[in-house]
């Protein structure tokens, strides 16, 4: 559908910047697909099951237990219990249209791989703003044409907010 350029903000919040970068960097994005559009909403993709854009569990996985590197600190971060890392609370943000945001299952530190791109102002999705959802963004598209991207995507004809056709990420790299 085209390309999707974005910003990372690896200086305001380094954990979940370095965790998407480690993932990007492995190829673990590669060959996924969008498991969840809603239009006037989001785009969420990042699901491993979502290899496979058929299967049940499509929006339920995560990345391996493991260890990557925080790329501001040097430091060292985890990945656990499904391969969960930390909450970072750390930029106020917001959920604008074009930007990035770790998925998670409402719990605290239940993100991991998975991650949505917002087609509207979703402040009600601020970690900040009062409510149950907290969702820390961590980047955002840099480009008009990367933003039309998303909505088109956001767009595509669905049941049970699963794109009919599936949509596949060929590959997410960092330059």
């Amino acid at each position: 559908m085209g390309v999707i350029k974005c910003e990372i903000f690896l200086d305001q919040m380094p954990i979940t910047a370095s965790n998407f970068i480690d993932l990007a960097n492995t190829g673990f994005y590669n060959g996924l697909h969008f498991h969840r559009v809603i239009p006037d909403f989001m785009d969420q993709f990042g699901c491993p099951y979502s290899k496979d854009p058929k299967s049940t569990r499509a929006g339920t996985g995560g990345p391996q237990d493991g260890t990557y590197k925080n790329l501001k600190t040097g430091g060292t971060e985890t990945r656990s219990n499904g391969g969960n890392i930390k909450d970072e609370f750390a930029a106020k943000i917001s959920n604008e249209p074009g930007t990035l945001s770790m998925a998670n299952t409402g719990a605290p530190n239940t993100g991991g791989s998975q991650f949505f791109m917002n087609v509207v102002h979703n402040n009600f999705l601020d970690w900040f703003s009062p409510g149950e959802s907290k969702h820390p963004v961590f980047g955002k598209c840099v480009d008009k044409d990367s933003f039309q991207v998303m909505v088109n995507i956001s767009k595509v004809p669905t049941r049970d907010d699963c794109p009919n056709t599936p949509v596949m990420m060929k590959s997410v790299t960092v330059a």
